[in-house]
């Protein structure tokens, strides 16, 4: 092996590599990340990563990548929200919507540029889609692009972008003919520091605090032509090709966090005692206990059904197994909560911190209410 890469024979050394990796490295910083809403070694714990090639696990080797699949991508960030759902959550947000994004729309020379410092972890990446008035309906998107000569002039905004705030690279989507509506939507990798581009104050928000979040401003923003991703005016393609391959990947998240729920409450019900006995052997606890497993493990199959399916190229049912991964993961972490009772509402035990950050995914990535939208267009299709 490539001594910058991992050497992963099977998915169950995957696991058991990136858990104590997670483990050592990320696990006694969680609590912490959450509390302060920051994680100041979040630059050397990505090159840690790159060392150990998970930041372009999807990437081919001949391009520095590791070569894996969208199973293994799946495997490292649910074991990482097993730990911290929150940088998990930034970790998804540079190897999938980024490198994962390039890999599969950028040119030579753009690959030969921007990808060697974002496998190593030298450079972190952010993709940026989402404005004020344009989340789940992408496409009614403002921010314009104008074609100047051999460049284009950015104005405009981006809102809710994850890695905001630390992305050395950003892919940034534009309305390159704004009659043209979404037939004219084009991306774009943007680089920091480049003139009229800058970021606003962090957001302080209710959960995946630590996975920073910023607004992003271009005021006329010169980006040169050659930094286009993708043809001209085709950014929508690009854009929804990458948005089932987004929402397989971050469909890792509930189960990681489902995951620690269970790491959290099971023993706590089988030492606290109430009534001369452990609550763990009140049937109404089994029962919880037993609903908690069944949602884990239905939907971690599931996932793991739909990656299988992914890496032979059939990308169908992404909306499907994210949404119903979110839903659960928020049910189980207010299940938790009910486990630990008293203990449970305080931030001494780690469980609202779960309940807070397993929201997000009913919310990111497209809302709950669209997913559904999109399983139900799907059966309209069949009966055109």
């Amino acid at each position: 092996c490539n001594t910058k890469n991992a050497c992963f024979l099977s998915f169950s050394q995957l696991r058991q590599t990136v858990r104590k990796f997670f483990a050592e490295k990320l696990a006694p910083y969680a609590d912490e990340i959450d509390k302060k809403n920051d994680f100041p070694q979040l630059r050397n714990f990505f090159k840690e990563m790159g060392e150990m090639g998970l930041l372009g696990i999807t990437a081919p080797v001949e391009c520095g990548g590791t070569g894996l699949g969208y199973l293994d991508h799946c495997i490292v960030l649910e074991e990482m929200s097993r730990v911290s759902a929150a940088i998990a959550l930034s970790y998804g947000a540079h190897s999938n919507l980024c490198v994962n994004q390039m890999v599969r729309h950028a040119n030579e020379k753009q690959m030969e540029k921007y990808m060697p410092k974002l496998l190593t972890g030298e450079h972190i990446g952010a993709l940026a889609m989402s404005e004020p008035n344009a989340g789940s309906d992408v496409v009614s998107m403002k921010l314009k692009a104008r074609k100047d000569g051999d460049s284009y002039i950015l104005n405009g905004n981006k809102f809710w972008i994850t890695n905001g705030p630390d992305a050395d690279v950003l892919i940034v989507y534009a309305k390159t003919d704004p009659e043209a509506h979404q037939r004219g939507i084009t991306a774009f990798i943007v680089e920091k520091g480049m003139p009229g581009f800058s970021t606003a104050q962090k957001l302080d928000k209710l959960g995946m605090r630590g996975s920073n979040t910023c607004e992003l401003i271009f005021e006329d923003c010169k980006i040169p032509a050659e930094n286009i991703l993708g043809p001209l005016n085709k950014g929508v393609y690009v854009m929804m090709s990458g948005l089932d391959l987004e929402r397989l990947v971050l469909a890792s998240g509930p189960i990681g966090i489902m995951q620690a729920v269970l790491d959290a409450a099971v023993p706590y019900v089988h030492i606290r005692e109430a009534f001369g006995q452990k609550i763990g052997h009140f049937q109404l606890m089994q029962g919880k206990m037993a609903d908690m497993y069944t949602r884990l493990s239905s939907c971690r199959q599931y996932l793991y059904n739909v990656a299988r399916a992914c890496d032979k190229g059939h990308f169908s049912d992404c909306a499907g197994v994210i949404l119903y991964c979110a839903e659960n993961a928020t049910q189980v972490a207010l299940d938790g909560i009910q486990c630990l009772g008293g203990n449970g509402y305080i931030n001494d035990y780690p469980m609202g911190r779960f309940l807070r950050d397993a929201k997000l995914y009913e919310i990111g990535a497209g809302t709950s209410e669209v997913r559904r939208l999109i399983i139900g267009r799907s059966f309209n299709a069949m009966y055109k």
